[in-house]
C-alpha cells in the first residue's frame, strides 16, 4: 500500500491543527471521506436529486437505479445472499434496534433468554435490556478472560437451550477484541438461537462474508468505513427478515393501505419506510469502490502492522496502561497514571493529534476495567507508523505537563 497516495485521497488531513500537522487517530468514532466520496455526493445532488421508487421521470429513474445499485453492491461487499437482505437504516444503532423492536419483541417471552458481553457498545446493550423488559427474558453476560476476550468453552457454558438470541460484536471498540464469530454462531444454532453481530467496527477493516459467518443478523455503519454519515445497513437472512416486524410505517414501506388495515411491500422495502437515504446509500456505494480498490485485505494487514507498532512503542512508556488482547483489531485503548484521559486528550490535541477520551460507550465494560474513562488510538488506511511516533510523543509531552502541575 502506497500510503501518501491513499493520504492524498483525504483532504481534510492536509491541515494544520493548533500548529501542527494532524494526526487523526478517532477512525473508531468516525473514519475521514475520500475524494471519490465527496465527488459522488456532489454529482447526485448537481445532476440525479430526485426521489426513488415513485416517478417515471428520468431524474427519478437515475436516482433509483443508483440507490438499487449500492444495495447490490453492498450485497456483494459483505457476501449476503440476496439484495432482499440487504436494509438501508441510519446505522449500526438503528440496524440493532430494528432486529431489537421488530424482532426480539414479537418472539421472545418470559424464561427466555438473551446473551451478550460486557464488551458490547451500548447500542448493544440497552436494545437488549428493553426487550427483556418488555417480554421477560432474561439477559446473560458471557464472561470475560483477563485480556478482554471471550473463549469457546465460556459462550458454550452461557448459551443454554433457553438461550433465543446471542448479540455480540465482531471487533470492540474499546478493547480491540475480534471475537470468533463464525463459531459463536455455530454455537448458538446447535441451542436454535440467533446471532446478532455488531459489526461496526469490523466492517471498514476487514474482509466480511456474512454467508461464511453464518450469522444470522449483521448491522454496520457507513460512516465508519469513508461513506457519509446517517446511513448504514442491517443484514438478515431472508427468512428471518420475512418474519420480522417492521418498526417504521409510512409511505414507500406499504403495498396496500385500506382504512383500517395495510400490507407491507416485499423485502427489502417494507423496513425502508419514508424518503430514504438515497445520498447516503450512494456515497456508501462509492466508499466500497475505493475500499474495494485498495483491497480489504491489504486494508486489514496494514492496520496489523501499524497496532503491533503501537503497541511495541507504547509499552515503552513508563506508567502507561494498556487495555484488550495483543492480537486485536486497529486501535490501542490506554491511560497514562495519575492524568485522566481527557487531559491526555487535551494535550495531545494541542500537538495536533485526536484521539477519543472517555467511556466509549461501554459504561459496563469501564466497570470491568476498574476505571472510569480511557484514552484510545483507532488507526485506518491512511495512518502509518510516522503517526504512531507523533502519538508517543505527544503522550511523553502531556506525562511532562502533568508532572510539573503535580
Amino acid at each position: 500500500m502506497d500510503i501518501q497516495a491513499i493520504r492524498e485521497q483525504f483532504p481534510i488531513l492536509n491541515q494544520d491543527v493548533n500548529g501542527h500537522p494532524l494526526v487523526y487517530l478517532d477512525s473508531a468514532a468516525t473514519s475521514q471521506k475520500p475524494v471519490s466520496v465527496i465527488k459522488s455526493l456532489e454529482e447526485y445532488y448537481r445532476q440525479n436529486n430526485s426521489n426513488v421508487h415513485r416517478g417515471v421521470h428520468t431524474l427519478g429513474t437515475r436516482a433509483t437505479d443508483q440507490y438499487e445499485g449500492a444495495r447490490d453492491k453492498v450485497k456483494n461487499f459483505i457476501g449476503a445472499s440476496s439484495t432482499e437482505e440487504v436494509i438501508f437504516t441510519r446505522g449500526t444503532t438503528t440496524a440493532l434496534n430494528m432486529v431489537a423492536y421488530g424482532y426480539a419483541r414479537h418472539f421472545l417471552k418470559e424464561g427466555d433468554e438473551i446473551a451478550v458481553t460486557p464488551m458490547e457498545h451500548h447500542s448493544n446493550i440497552i436494545p437488549w435490556q428493553q426487550a427483556a423488559k418488555y417480554t421477560g427474558a432474561k439477559l446473560k453476560y458471557i464472561p470475560l478472560e483477563d485480556d478482554g476476550s471471550i473463549t469457546l468453552e465460556s459462550v458454550r457454558s452461557t448459551i443454554s437451550d433457553k438461550t433465543k438470541i446471542v448479540a455480540v460484536t465482531h471487533v470492540s471498540n474499546v478493547l480491540g477484541t475480534i471475537n470468533p464469530i463464525k463459531e459463536i454462531s455455530q454455537i448458538a444454532h446447535e441451542h436454535d438461537a440467533i446471532t446478532v453481530v455488531d459489526g461496526a467496527q469490523s466492517t471498514p477493516h476487514m474482509k466480511v462474508d456474512v454467508t461464511d459467518l453464518d450469522c444470522d443478523f449483521f448491522a454496520f455503519s457507513g460512516h465508519k468505513m469513508c461513506a457519509p454519515t446517517g446511513v448504514g445497513v442491517l443484514y438478515g437472512k431472508k427468512a428471518l427478515l420475512e418474519k420480522m416486524e417492521p418498526v417504521e410505517f409510512g409511505g414507500e414501506m406499504i403495498d396496500f393501505v385500506g382504512l383500517y388495515e395495510s400490507t407491507w411491500k416485499d423485502l427489502p422495502w417494507k423496513f425502508e419506510g419514508g424518503t430514504p437515504i438515497i445520498a447516503g446509500a450512494i456515497g456508501l456505494s462509492a466508499a466500497i469502490d475505493f475500499l474495494e480498490e485498495v483491497g480489504l485485505e491489504q486494508i486489514e494487514e496494514h492496520e496489523k502492522r501499524v497496532v503491533q507498532y503501537a503497541q511495541e512503542k507504547l509499552s515503552e512508556v513508563d506508567g502507561l496502561t494498556i487495555y484488550g488482547p495483543k492480537q486485536r483489531g486497529g486501535l490501542v485503548t490506554f491511560n497514562i497514571e495519575g492524568v485522566h484521559p481527557h487531559d491526555s486528550a487535551t494535550v495531545l490535541d494541542a500537538e495536533g493529534i485526536a484521539v477519543r477520551a472517555g467511556h466509549h460507550c461501554a459504561q459496563p465494560l469501564m466497570k470491568w476495567l476498574d476505571v472510569t474513562a480511557t484514552a484510545r488510538a483507532s488507526f485506518y488506511l491512511y495512518n502509518d507508523e510516522n503517526d504512531v511516533d507523533r502519538l508517543v510523543e505527544g503522550i511523553q509531552r502531556a506525562k511532562e505537563y502533568f508532572g510539573d502541575v503535580f
